[in-house]
């Protein structure tokens, strides 16, 4: 697991992830075409009941993952 920092809004914070989370958050900004920070600062936007980033960043991916094995099942 990597300690990783960003700024998000002017604010510098950092996040932990395991390297193949961090290969799917890139894969995904990709996909949507924009740079990792612009999703990591979504995912950070739209979190809920305290979540801090991390869980939320790992949260984001299973979530995407999820919805292409049900599109690829279709």
């Amino acid at each position: 697991m990597k300690k990783r920092s960003i700024t998000i809004e002017g604010h510098r914070t950092s996040y932990s992830l395991e390297d193949p989370f961090q290969v799917e958050l890139q894969l995904i900004a990709d996909r949507e075409n924009i740079p990792l920070a612009r999703l990591i600062a979504r995912i950070d936007r739209e979190r809920t009941d305290g979540t801090n980033l991390s869980s939320a960043l790992r949260i984001h991916v299973l979530e995407q993952l999820r919805q292409r094995g049900a599109q690829d099942m279709e």
